[in-house]
């Protein structure tokens, strides 16, 4: 990746040629951050999806509006970039009031409605961005003058305030920065967040610089430096050498209480949970068979994992929407765990002898354990599951090449359950169709009742159109949903966050201008 702007080409210049031999008065003001990833995929907020791209975007990006800083609650939403707010009697048109003098990063100016149009448009176009389903619903998009935005909707939107925040396509990005990097905006990325990208040193670290001209004042931390560590050994060794003030943490019981047994140091536990699913391809023989795809699923004991991973970070799902979404329906449409019933179901679909599933698999920590639980589960049952496992990044790129014939996948999403209905299950977003997101399975039932959900104005037929989705999907058994995964990173006892973290839902712990690092 390149630099942004003069200054931060100073600023870069600087801090690869001190190195680790910073001065001691300037290094207290270095937070240094662990990631479980061997490379960062992009910072192009509009493209990132993986973990370890979303934590970093959070530190360079605003939306119109934001989850205040340690919330994942929708509810508390506040003002941003946008000072205010109003909308009109049926909700279908808003109008906001940018605030004045807002910086970009760099040399690239001020904030003004064309950037959040441009922005906005960006979110929504489906060859710029990963999450235009969610924004099919902004009718027009126009700047009334420098500071004023006035947004209409073709129909109600689930949630429209949270497609605004600073989360996935809210993030406001400099139109002129983008359209100077075109493709590679994601490599120079500009924003208006407290920190802006320096430099990129492939496989190893990123590096971010406060943003002096930060709206809400200048930050307290001077430099992030982002290291790429995927080994959780490795990650660990250099936390407690004092190498790093913050890692992603191992999301296992028996580490967290490890840790919390350690004095001087903190363990961060929060939502939002990234939803485990076993997403089971629906046109990939032998799954094709709904018999077969029933017997996967009365095959896993997903109270075994859930007491294998813990129940204070992974609570139990009970449907394919996470827990606590809006629009989450348990009506008891699990598939309880039965093996004598798996052999019928087999026998019944032509495979007395047992079956062979072929699966990509990450060998990320988040991953590889589970799913060699869930082997063993399966094998008990006559399922043999062929598991091939790669590194997180290739899983990835084959995965969305209809590689696998059971999908393990994780993800957050703004907690309501047309933003999981609309990437996981909408025949649209099929792996490998031009308007493909995360629809892994293949699952095409529920098109009808997600698209009925977004445009019913009675907020009680709405619930009723996302549990007839649900219905369907889980008659169909599309996927198999096992636990909410939550959020465990530690940090040193000296880091101060500025605020009580409950909640992220770019996964990471916000780094504000409020955060600092305290003197022993």
């Amino acid at each position: 990746m390149t630099s942004t702007g003069k200054r931060l080409i100073l600023c870069g210049t600087l801090l690869a040629g001190l190195g680790m031999a910073l001065p001691a008065a300037a290094q207290d003001q270095v937070l240094r951050v662990g990631i479980n990833a061997p490379e960062i995929s992009t910072l192009d907020p509009h493209r990132a999806s993986a973990t370890a791209d979303k934590g970093a975007v959070g530190w360079l990006y605003n939306g119109l509006v934001r989850f205040p800083p340690g919330s994942a609650d929708p509810a508390a939403l506040e003002p941003d970039l946008a000072k205010s707010w109003a909308s009109s009697e049926n909700g279908l048109e808003w109008t906001f009031t940018l605030r004045d003098g807002v910086k970009f990063h760099g040399d690239w100016g001020v904030l003004t409605a064309d950037d959040v149009v441009y922005s906005l448009e960006r979110a929504k176009d489906p060859e710029r961005s990963s999450f235009a389903a969610a924004y099919d619903g902004l009718q027009t998009i126009e700047a009334v003058d420098a500071r004023t935005v006035r947004i209409v909707l073709a129909h109600p939107v689930p949630g429209f305030l949270g497609l605004l925040s600073n989360y996935h396509g809210g993030n406001i990005v400099s139109k002129a920065a983008a359209e100077a990097a075109g493709a590679d905006f994601g490599k120079q990325p500009v924003g208006t967040g407290p920190f802006a990208f320096v430099s990129h040193q492939t496989q190893q670290s990123v590096t971010f610089a406060r943003h002096d001209g930060y709206f809400r004042g200048t930050p307290k931390i001077a430099t992030i430096e982002y290291r790429l560590i995927p080994a959780d050994a490795s990650r660990e060794l250099a936390f407690t050498s004092g190498e790093l003030d913050l890692i992603y943490g191992k999301r296992e019981q028996r580490w967290i209480d490890r840790w919390n047994r350690e004095s001087d140091v903190a363990v961060d536990v929060f939502w939002p949970a990234e939803f485990r699913t076993l997403h089971l391809n629906t046109q990939l023989a032998p799954l094709d068979d709904v018999r077969v795809r029933e017997a996967v699923a009365r095959a896993i004991n997903v109270d075994e994992i859930v007491a294998f991973v813990g129940a204070d970070v992974a609570p139990k799902g009970c449907s394919v929407i996470p827990s606590g979404y809006l629009g989450e329906d348990c009506s008891a449409w699990t598939y309880s765990y039965d093996p004598a019933a798996v052999k019928e179901l087999l026998a019944e679909a032509g495979h007395p002898d047992g079956i062979t599933i072929k699966q990509v698999v990450s060998s990320n920590n988040a991953q590889l354990p589970i799913m060699e639980v869930i082997q063993a589960q399966l094998s008990a049952s006559g399922i043999t599951l062929d598991m091939q496992v790669v590194d997180h990044p290739t899983y990835h790129e084959m995965i969305r090449k209809n590689m696998s014939g059971m999908v393990f996948y994780g993800s957050a999403r703004f907690p309501i359950a047309d933003s999981y209905l609309t990437e996981y299950y909408h025949s649209a977003a099929i792996v490998g169709k031009p308007t493909a997101i995360t629809n892994f399975s293949h699952c095409d039932v529920a098109d009808a009742p997600i698209e009925a959900a977004r445009v019913n104005t009675d907020p009680q037929g709405q619930l009723a159109d996302w549990s007839e989705a649900q219905r369907l999907i889980h008659e169909q058994i599309c996927a198999v949903p096992l636990f909410n995964l939550r959020q465990v990173w530690l940090r040193s006892g000296n880091l101060d966050y500025g605020y009580e973290l409950e909640g992220a839902m770019n996964l990471a712990p916000p780094i504000t201008e409020l955060t600092e690092l305290k003197a022993n």
